[in-house]
């Protein structure tokens, strides 16, 4: 008798293929979570970045808000007077003075009082400015003009003097710059006829031929 021919039988493990079909799946969440993860922890990082930047920001300006000087220069008529007073809540460190007399630079006082008054000997009282520290509400008397006994200048309409220096008082001006505490500087520009202003700059001028010199 003929004998049938043998057949060879292959075997496949279904399981394991069901097994590798059923990871794919699994492997591309477990990619998909890991990403995600990552966004929300750079979003996180980049959100606590913004958070602790703005804090700093606030810290500072309330810091400058405590040391902030505001300085004000004004004349008065009884007697009369020119007068420089901080208004802030910090000192106010004055760097540079320039005094004018009709929009023109003078030296000193004696020099103002020489372009008001014409030649010849005038008195007055004085007090620094340049390199002054005005602690917070502080005001002094910058300068104070004198008759010929060294008197102040009371309100007199009968003096002709004091009625003389009352009507050009407006002809002096400054332009004073001055620093906080921090550093930070502005220049103010008062006296005259029109109204003060303070601008904010970044550094104040190097002493030059024009500055005020006491």
């Amino acid at each position: 008798m003929a004998q049938a021919p043998l057949q060879h039988r292959t075997l496949i493990d279904t399981q394991s293929a069901k097994d590798m079909i059923r990871a794919v799946p699994q492997q591309t969440e477990t990619r998909r979570a890991s990403r995600y993860d990552a966004v929300i922890a750079t979003f996180v990082g980049f959100l606590a970045l913004c958070i602790s930047g703005y804090t700093a920001h606030v810290q500072r300006q309330q810091v400058r808000a405590a040391v902030w000087p505001i300085l004000e220069f004004d004349s008065a008529n009884g007697p009369i007077h020119f007068i420089l007073a901080n208004k802030g809540v910090g000192p106010a460190i004055i760097r540079h003075v320039i005094v004018r007399v009709d929009g023109q630079p003078v030296r000193n006082w004696k020099e103002a009082l020489g372009r008001i008054l014409g030649p010849g000997e005038h008195l007055g009282s004085e007090s620094d400015m340049s390199g002054h520290v005005f602690a917070a509400g502080e005001s002094m008397d910058v300068f104070t003009p004198r008759d010929a006994e060294n008197n102040p200048l009371n309100f007199d309409k009968s003096n002709p003097l004091w009625v003389k220096l009352n009507k050009d008082r407006g002809r002096v001006t400054v332009e004073i710059c001055y620093c906080s505490t921090l550093d930070e500087c502005w220049t103010l520009r008062a006296g005259g006829l029109t109204p003060s202003t303070t601008t904010e700059t970044r550094r104040c001028p190097t002493p030059s031929a024009s500055r005020f010199q006491q």
